[in-house]
């Protein structure tokens, strides 16, 4: 069983290890990556938790992903990239948001079905 409290551990070691992982740049691949493996921590200690119902589990997650974004995404964008990406953000955000959103509806299943 899992508290929210081990989980927003989990999760902030997670963006701690992401900040250090871009400190030399990423590639939009790397981004992905950090990606899915935070949805699945963050999913699968979500769905431990038992003082909360679907929707709050989702809003924690995709604020996770959120932060995800705002702490390194700009490392994956080549500086001469940079007055486009200003421009670009809030939408990338929201889409990413969007995405990862539709992603944790099939990848729940998945992660009951491998901890079963």
């Amino acid at each position: 069983m899992s508290d929210i409290m081990t989980v927003e551990r989990r999760v902030n070691a997670f963006l701690d290890f992401a900040r250090d992982k871009a400190a030399d740049g990423l590639t939009v691949a790397e981004f992905g990556e950090l990606t899915l493996e935070l949805l699945k921590l963050a999913c699968g200690g979500l769905d431990a938790v038992t003082t909360l119902d679907g929707p709050a589990k989702r809003a924690l997650v995709l604020q996770a992903v959120g932060a995800l974004f705002d702490t390194v995404a700009g490392s994956a964008v080549p500086w001469a990239a940079w007055p486009l990406w200003i421009a670009a953000r809030p939408v990338l955000r929201v889409t990413l948001l969007a995405f990862a959103g539709g992603l944790l509806e099939s990848l729940l299943p998945t992660l009951r079905s491998a901890s079963a």
